[in-house]
């Protein structure tokens, strides 16, 4: 069985952040204040509401008000409110991008093996990623979750009664796709996206045999 993060691995998803990020850290920083040190301001109410309030567009929109008022030493006057609404626009879900050579690969692979999608972040804006893909064809199962850990993938192979050596995590993100999965005791293939969230940077072992690492989607049939 193949399992698939969806973000950053299927379609492309934090590029969107990005680019939000880089108009906010501009509108920010003042003399005194560089983009890099809002940056990480806006990092750290991140980790904590991402612990909190778990992971999606809504909760990004929030840090950004919390940074806003941090920095300034006030709450967002409307002004201010309004315009970081105003980029709720951007994660509307309507279309996604998908990732070079994904559709063609699900289609090879879904031949030969059991595919599952698993995703984090709130129901509704995953969901509409999904519809929006028109990958769902592909696979057993699209589970979505508010985090990725130890448990939730030793649930999920639980749940379809698959050995979990015999099972491969396929994701870029170490510390939700990879580390967790290994210590479930599966196998786990990391195809790295340059622009990976920093919450989800972690060091892998170099010297995990069970971590296959792959520079592109489309090598998977190589492998599968």
């Amino acid at each position: 069985m193949l399992i698939f993060d969806a973000d950053d691995t299927l379609w492309e998803n934090n590029v969107i952040f990005e680019r939000v990020i880089e108009e906010f850290t501009e509108w920010m920083a003042r003399p005194g204040l560089g983009r890099d040190e809002v940056r990480a301001v806006l990092d750290g109410i991140e980790a904590a509401n991402a612990v909190t309030h778990g992971y999606g567009s809504k909760v990004f929109l929030r840090s950004l008000g919390e940074c806003l008022a941090r920095l300034r030493g006030r709450p967002a006057n409307a002004r201010e409110a309004a315009r970081i609404e105003g980029w709720a626009a951007a994660f509307d879900g309507g279309t996604v991008e998908l990732i070079d050579g994904v559709p063609q690969t699900l289609a090879e692979l879904a031949v030969r093996h059991e595919l599952l999608m698993l995703t984090k972040g709130e129901v509704e804006e995953q969901r509409r990623k999904v519809d929006a893909s028109g990958l769902s064809k592909h696979f057993r199962g699209v589970h979505i979750v508010p985090e990725k850990d130890v448990t939730t993938y030793e649930e999920l192979v639980r749940e379809y009664g698959v050995a979990p050596a015999e099972t491969w995590m396929i994701g870029n993100s170490p510390r939700s796709d990879i580390l967790p999965a290994r210590s479930a005791g599966l196998n786990a293939v990391f195809i790295p996206h340059d622009r990976t969230w920093v919450l989800e940077h972690a060091e892998l072992d170099p010297a995990d045999g069970k971590v296959l690492r792959l520079g592109a989607f489309g090598e998977l049939v190589r492998h599968f």
